[in-house]
């Protein structure tokens, strides 16, 4: 009996080490749209590469990063770029990290740095923070901390910041924790089982409270990618990724809504194939873009695919998104996991006639090797109701008007696709976006900054759907 539970609780850690495995972060958002930063493969060794483009044109600023590089960020100042050294060294650049343009700015810096609100200000973990561009540090008490750090991430909103951990002696749970003012105090603010509800590394968005994750399962291989938009109490599951063990992986929120840049880089041990891919998403992680920014010997085939609805009434015609990777040579679809090709076209249209869940298979080939993703039960088509599209993103609000909140409702809540509700100003400026699985919201008048909107007219729009329900805010 006693071998049976060390046995358990051994597979417990594995699993949990397979999920969450690394802190550091090797791509960051800089303070502009499309503006990045990664530290990635050169012909030689690591770099520093800047792009004001999502990443499909880049720049390579200092080809001369050695191993010890540990993770990047970027100030709320243009051109101002830190990076951390696994001997907790931290080196600032007021050049955008252009060669000879590094300074040596402290010691005792944590490998996992944050930048802040405001210029200058910048995060060593959870421990200190500098408002001086790192030239001294103001020490937190971090009352209520427990366990070991697995990473830290601050919010949009001022003073709020997250620590997630583990804990000693519990090795199927992870505990996220939460600070109101900027880390002095932390209290328990969820808790996930590492077998049923994983969550790894976060990464904040351009909202309050909005957070993303991605968890990656060593034993199949898969990335799965979720979204909070309350601060991490509830999660909702946007896409999972076909990954492998051979890249190391990164990933960023960034300054528009729905954006994440999920980062790949593939390096052989001889150093002769080398390659950074950059996925870029408006929709939350649904579907992405892939640039392919430097490119060095043979390229690995990597299958990836999604859509933005998978859910819907028969018939039911879904536009897949390809976002695969490599030299590729062949397209191979099956979108009813029967073992028969049904598509070798890159992004095809299939359109499902009968009701029930679809597992759906890509399998792309190479030069020289191939890979097959498979997407158990990814489709789902239901009877159709009876009930018009008018109907079903029909919006009730009240009370309207309104002063201090208005409580949205939708007929039904949804069972995979989120539901997207956007509010517009009476001169057709999108103000807010919110991002739910429920059927009921509540919209405090407050815009994407988190600042009140002024008394007047505003419109609610669901899922892009023509039905537009108009509202009034008073004060």
């Amino acid at each position: 009996m006693k071998l049976t539970i060390k046995k358990l609780i051994f597979i417990s850690v594995l699993l949990l080490l397979a999920i969450v495995t690394y802190s550091d972060s090797k791509i960051t958002r800089g303070p502009s749209v499309g503006e990045i930063y990664f530290i990635g493969p050169t012909c030689t060794g690591l770099g520093l590469f800047y792009s004001t483009d999502f990443g499909q044109t880049v720049i390579c600023a200092d080809s001369s990063f050695s191993t010890n590089i540990m993770s990047v960020t970027a100030d709320k100042t243009a051109g101002v770029v830190y990076y951390a050294t696994l001997t907790e060294a931290l080196y600032i650049s007021y050049d955008y990290g252009n060669i000879g343009s590094w300074e040596f700015r402290n010691g005792g810096v944590k490998i996992q740095i944050n930048s802040g609100l405001t210029e200058g200000e910048i995060y060593s973990s959870f421990s200190k923070h500098s408002e001086d561009y790192g030239v001294n540090f103001i020490n937190h008490s971090y009352n209520g901390f427990f366990g070991s750090k697995i990473d830290v991430e601050i919010d949009i909103e001022a003073n709020v910041g997250y620590v997630l951990v583990n804990k000693y002696g519990v090795p199927d749970s992870l505990f996220l924790l939460i600070s109101y003012d900027n880390f002095e105090n932390l209290s328990l603010h969820n808790s996930f089982n590492v077998f049923n509800n994983p969550i790894g590394q976060i990464r904040r968005g351009v909202e309050f409270g909005e957070l993303f994750t991605i968890y990656f399962l060593i034993e199949n291989n898969i990335g799965y990618i979720k979204y909070s938009f309350d601060y991490g109490l509830n999660w909702l599951l946007m896409n999972d990724i076909n990954v492998s063990n051979y890249f190391i992986k990164s990933f960023t929120g960034s300054r528009q809504n729905g954006e994440l840049f999920l980062y790949l880089s593939f390096v052989t041990m001889g150093w002769e194939n080398a390659h950074s891919y950059i996925y870029h998403s408006l929709d939350y992680g649904k579907t992405f873009e892939v640039f392919h920014p430097f490119a060095k010997g043979n390229e690995p085939v990597l299958a990836n695919f999604s859509s933005d609805t998978t859910e819907g009434e028969m018939p039911f015609t879904v536009d897949f998104c390809n976002f695969s990777i490599g030299d590729i040579q062949q397209y191979e679809w099956d979108f009813n996991n029967d073992g028969i090709v049904d598509s070798y076209e890159e992004t095809p249209v299939w359109t499902y006639q009968d009701t029930g869940y679809y597992s759906v298979g890509l399998t792309i080939t190479g030069t020289d090797s191939s890979n097959t993703f498979l997407k158990e039960n990814y489709i789902q088509v239901v009877k159709t109701t009876g009930i018009t599209e008018k109907e079903k993103h029909k919006i009730s609000c009240y009370p309207n008007p309104f002063s201090d909140f208005i409580t949205i409702t939708f007929p039904q809540e949804s069972t995979t696709n989120p539901y997207y509700l956007e509010i517009y100003d009476i001169s057709g400026n999108r103000i807010r976006t919110i991002i739910t699985d429920k059927n009921e919201i509540i919209w405090q008048g407050k815009n994407e900054n988190g600042k009140k909107c002024s008394q007047g007219i505003y419109f609610v729009k669901l899922n892009n759907f023509d039905f537009i329900k108009k509202i009034l805010l008073t004060h």
